[in-house]
């Protein structure tokens, strides 16, 4: 643990991350069990959120998060430059391959989705704007690690076998380093049905004028369509990666 924590403010987070994930599903004795954490404390945590807007309560005293938050998450996505460029400059992509994009940035052992621009496909992806997900299972997560050393890839993945998304995900760092050496000798990086049966992805990275890695862009499909459009898929996502490699920052 740091040196300098808070153990209040560390609870909070575990409360918001609870009831981000189970939205109007939980009373305040559901968190405290959920939690271990005594009614008592409870009360006082989730008041003062609730007080500060950060979550909030609904007639079935059920909690929600609160719109101080929704508040966050916009003033966090308008800092990123690359946002407006990526959704002027994914339509013509999309005209041509005609499948969902996805932009995603790095963050440690993890893809944080930045912003999505979708094709024609009814396919409801398992990814949204704002979430995040194992960057081991994801093609532009996959794509952003590129530029890591082996030993680097080891301090991220100490566990050295990596956490199944499903049965085709990568199995181990050996086998993730192997697929990103292929990865930066082809400028792209594909990912078959590791992060979600039914779905495949190409991703490339974007760069910033110091050719440094600041994100991803990949498409994604239903595999039924993937034979006929991977490539074309792959030709289009290092085109749209290059544009928005121009003075972007993140």
């Amino acid at each position: 643990m740091p040196k300098y924590w808070v153990p209040a403010l560390e609870r909070a987070n575990i409360i918001i991350d609870l009831i981000a994930n189970h939205p109007s599903q939980l009373r305040l004795i559901d968190i405290s069990k959920k939690l271990e954490i005594n009614k008592s404390s409870m009360y006082s945590l989730l008041n003062t959120l609730e007080t500060l807007g950060w979550i909030q309560k609904d007639k079935s005293e059920k909690y929600t998060l609160g719109p101080a938050l929704g508040s966050f998450s916009s003033a966090y996505f308008r800092q990123f430059d690359i946002l407006e460029t990526f959704s002027m400059k994914a339509g013509k992509a999309i005209e041509v391959v005609d499948e969902h994009i996805q932009l995603g940035k790095l963050y440690d052992a993890e893809v944080f989705y930045l912003a999505r621009e979708e094709g024609s496909s009814p396919a409801r992806l398992v990814t949204d704007p704002g979430m995040r997900f194992p960057a081991h299972a994801s093609a532009i997560g996959k794509i952003q690690l590129i530029d890591h050393t082996y030993e680097e890839l080891i301090e991220l993945f100490p566990e050295k076998d990596l956490p199944k998304q499903t049965k085709n995900t990568v199995a181990d760092v050996d086998e993730l380093w192997n697929q990103l050496k292929q990865a930066k000798e082809d400028g792209y990086v594909v990912e078959e049905q590791e992060g979600s049966i039914g779905f495949c992805c190409v991703a490339a990275p974007i760069y910033n004028k110091d050719n440094q890695i600041i994100a991803g862009v990949s498409f994604t499909m239903l595999e039924n369509n993937w034979p006929e459009k991977k490539q074309l898929a792959a030709n289009e996502i290092m085109k749209l990666a290059k544009k928005l490699s121009t003075n972007q920052t993140l």
